[in-house]
């Protein structure tokens, strides 16, 4: 059984594929450490955003790995 696990924090996006024959096949983390440090911290609004922008494309490319 293969089994796509997808995790969001405040700043963070995290997607994983795990077969149950093989062990973890794709393991993808992007930060969003950049976006929010020009404000002093995490904004709300664009973090959703971004989440949003990215969790697609990485559920595309672990599936693909």
């Amino acid at each position: 059984m293969r089994v796509l696990g997808i995790e969001t924090s405040c700043d963070e996006t995290g997607v994983a594929v795990y077969d149950s024959e093989h062990g973890l096949l794709a393991d993808l983390l992007y930060s969003q450490v950049e976006l929010h440090k020009q404000y002093g911290g995490v904004v709300p609004e664009l973090a959703s955003r971004d989440h949003i922008r990215k969790c697609l494309p990485m559920i595309d490319l672990a599936l693909k790995e």
